[in-house]
C-alpha cells in the first residue's frame, strides 16, 4: 500500500489564519492537525490540535498541573478566548523540526515512520509541489489493521 491508497482530501490553513478559526476548524471536522500552507499554497508546517492547545493554556498550568484545579470553573471554559487576536504564525515553533511531507510514493511503513519521528498525526502527501492532502493516522491505522 503506497500514500496515494490513503491520501484524503485535508483542510488546510494559511500563516495569518485566526487562531480561532483553526481550533474551530479543528473540532468541527474532529481533525487531529492542520496542514498550514504558504502563499502558493505549498505546505509549510503541520499544526497539531495539541499545539493549539500549547498556546492556549496557561504556562503556569502546564508546568503544575494543581493549579489548573484552582481555577475556578466559569474562568477554566473560557481558556480558548485568550486565542483571540492570536494567528496561526504564533502556534507554530521557532525552530521547526522535519516537515512531515511525502510523495504519493511513499509506503505505508515510511509513511508511519515519518509520523513517529516527527511526532505529527499527519503527512502532507506532495506531487510535483502540488499539495494532493494528507495521511492521517487514523487512516493509516484503519486500512493497515484491515489488511
Amino acid at each position: 500500500m503506497r500514500a496515494r491508497d490513503l491520501v484524503t482530501e485535508f483542510p488546510t490553513v494559511s500563516l495569518d489564519t485566526p487562531v480561532l478559526d483553526a481550533a474551530r476548524l479543528l473540532a468541527d471536522q474532529g481533525l487531529p492537525g492542520l496542514i498550514v500552507v504558504d502563499e502558493n499554497g505549498s505546505p509549510r508546517s503541520i499544526l497539531p490540535g495539541a499545539q493549539v492547545m500549547r498556546l492556549a493554556v496557561p504556562t503556569y498550568c502546564q508546568d503544575d498541573p494543581a493549579l489548573a484545579r484552582v481555577v475556578d470553573e466559569a474562568h477554566a471554559d473560557t481558556f480558548l478566548r485568550s486565542l483571540a487576536g492570536r494567528t496561526v504564525r504564533e502556534c507554530l515553533p521557532e525552530n521547526p523540526r522535519e516537515l512531515p511531507i511525502a510523495d504519493p510514493d511513499a509506503t505505508v511503513l515510511e509513511i508511519a515512520a515519518l509520523m513517529a519521528r516527527t511526532y505529527s498525526p499527519l503527512v502532507a502527501i506532495v506531487e510535483e509541489d502540488r499539495l494532493q492532502g494528507a495521511v492521517t493516522l487514523q487512516v493509516l491505522l484503519d486500512r493497515t489493521l484491515d489488511s
